[in-house]
């Protein structure tokens, strides 16, 4: 595999021409009136999904630059050393195999090096895991006196499942309520305890070492709060997904369900992490959902770049950070049971591209990872949808949609669909007033998602899409997109600092942190 950084490509070179000279000055709306076919040219259908990229700041022979970026770059090798199980995780020296986990049983995998990474071996292990987590979820389903399952993780092992368990709500189980506990902050376990009974609450404990200190410090509060309360049998009522089974065993977890060290936390959805999942939408449905995920990885996998709407969104994502110079991108699912995919896919992105080497270790000399931040529509037009219009910076806007609700109630879904619309017109036609205060400049792009109906098989698209799009990215880039070693400092010092709030010892310590540790203690 040959990799090529950006910047030291010749398309690099001509999309810096094509920026000066006809993309600063490009405008959405003149290139409607020019384009009668714009909104065919610049939009496409993927497995579950329907994309307009048309109101972007982009013409047909950038996007083409874009595509030769992409070749020259090694995207097509790197993709193929992604789904071949090579070390692609260069400073763990891992391979990087989330999709394996919703590859079918009898699917094809890239055999190229099967001998030295023994792929089919990994395809049935993952196999046998997925079917004994599936057939517990069914137990616990069917356990009418489990009325609260309560999942203990933080960032990947909370993230994701939460994000889906609320997003599949209208496909949960009745009479079973989910809870989900990250923050090490006591306030947030303790609002969730105070609502539960030991004798009908299932944990599920989420961390892979078994040693995640903000979940273990939650577990052990948790189990204190169950003997407490007179809760017998731990083995019923606690379950873990972990690989470090011994930990767990002296816990007192007897069911454990683990998984790799080549699945990232932020791409662990489709593994034991995902249990709270199965658990709410059943065996069934989370197949679905690992379905129309693989769906999604087959279409990156084999569609050309032009027609391959992972590598098209990458490659936008490059052309705004890197030449136009927009520093974030928000985030607009108009549909309330999304309204954790923003904080979702800010781990997703910002872990993976939030880099400032290349996989080398050299510096960059140019940005990598956008700031992703956003909010439900249409909650979101009357919060930060101001400073969209007629702000100062241009932030690129994805509008995520749905045509079907899953509700009956009237007029509800045409006013919320009439509103995505309208903002996404909006934020490109703008409006025009000499006095200035009611001026929209207008040529503001987004980028629109359309999903028929939300459901297992469509979210795990969407999800896979997400994932596809941050590795073309980081491929361009020239990151490793698969470790976050910035994560590790804070959680170091955290240790250090810890024992000094009980001793008062500030010997060796900055002075603002002497002086805050002091204050905190007097």
């Amino acid at each position: 595999m040959t990799r090529i950084r950006c910047d030291r490509t010749p398309a690099w070179s001509a999309l810096q021409t094509a920026f000066n000279t006809h993309g600063r000055s490009f405008d959405a709306r003149t290139a409607f009136a020019a384009e009668p076919g714009r909104f065919e040219a610049f939009s496409q259908s993927a497995p579950h999904i329907f994309a307009d990229l048309s109101k972007n700041l982009i013409d047909a022979a950038t996007q083409q630059l874009l595509f030769d970026l992409a070749r020259q770059s090694g995207v097509e090798a790197h993709r193929a050393a992604l789904f071949a199980g090579a070390a692609i995780n260069n400073t763990e020296q891992r391979a990087v195999m989330h999709w394996l986990l919703r590859n079918p049983p009898l699917a094809p995998v890239d055999t190229a090096q099967v001998a030295t990474n023994n792929i089919a071996s990994e395809s049935g292990k993952v196999h046998a895991k997925l079917d004994a987590m599936l057939a517990y979820a069914q137990t616990v389903r069917a356990d009418a006196a489990i009325t609260d399952v309560v999942n203990i993780g933080i960032g990947g092992s909370d993230l994701g499942p939460q994000m889906a368990v609320l997003a599949l709500d209208a496909f949960a189980l009745p009479g079973k309520r989910f809870h989900f506990v990250s923050n090490v902050d006591g306030h947030e376990l303790a609002a969730v305890l105070q609502r539960l009974k030991p004798e009908s609450t299932l944990f599920l404990i989420a961390s892979k070492t078994f040693t995640t200190i903000e979940t273990m410090t939650n577990a052990q509060s948790a189990k204190a709060w169950f003997d407490a309360q007179g809760g017998t049998d731990i083995g019923r009522h606690f379950a873990a997904l972990t690989t470090n089974v011994a930990a767990a065993n002296a816990f007192g977890i007897s069911s454990t369900f683990g998984f790799w060290d080549w699945v990232g936390g932020r791409y662990s959805v489709w593994s034991a992490i995902g249990l709270p999942l199965a658990i709410a939408i059943g065996a069934d449905g989370f197949r679905e959902f690992l379905a129309g995920a693989h769906a999604m990885d087959e279409h990156f996998r084999s569609a050309p770049l032009e027609q391959n709407l992972p590598v098209r969104l990458a490659l936008l994502d490059v052309w705004y950070r890197n030449f136009h110079g927009f520093t974030s991108r928000s985030i607009a699912p108009y549909h309330s049971a999304l309204r954790r995919l923003p904080a979702y896919l800010q781990q997703l992105e910002m872990e993976s591209n939030g880099k400032r080497v290349d996989a080398q270790g050299e510096t960059l000399p140019y940005g990598t990872s956008p700031v992703l931040w956003g909010e439900p529509g249409t909650n979101g037009q009357h919060a930060y949808f101001q400073m969209l219009h007629q702000g100062t910076d241009v932030v690129p806007v994805e509008f995520v949609a749905v045509k079907k609700p899953k509700h009956s109630l009237p007029a509800h879904h045409d006013l919320l669909l009439a509103n995505v619309l309208a903002q996404a017109q909006a934020l490109m036609v703008g409006k025009a007033d000499a006095g200035g205060h009611k001026h929209f400049p207008g040529n503001r792009p987004s980028t629109f998602l359309l999903l028929d109906e939300l459901t297992p098989a469509s979210l795990g698209a969407l999800i896979a899409l997400q994932e596809h799009r941050v590795f073309v990215s980081g491929s361009l880039w020239g990151i490793n997109s698969f470790d976050q070693w910035g994560v590790e400092l804070g959680k170091v010092l955290a240790k250090e600092i810890a024992p000094r709030l009980a001793s008062g010892d500030a010997r060796g310590l900055d002075g603002s942190t002497a002086g805050l540790l002091a204050r905190l203690r007097a």
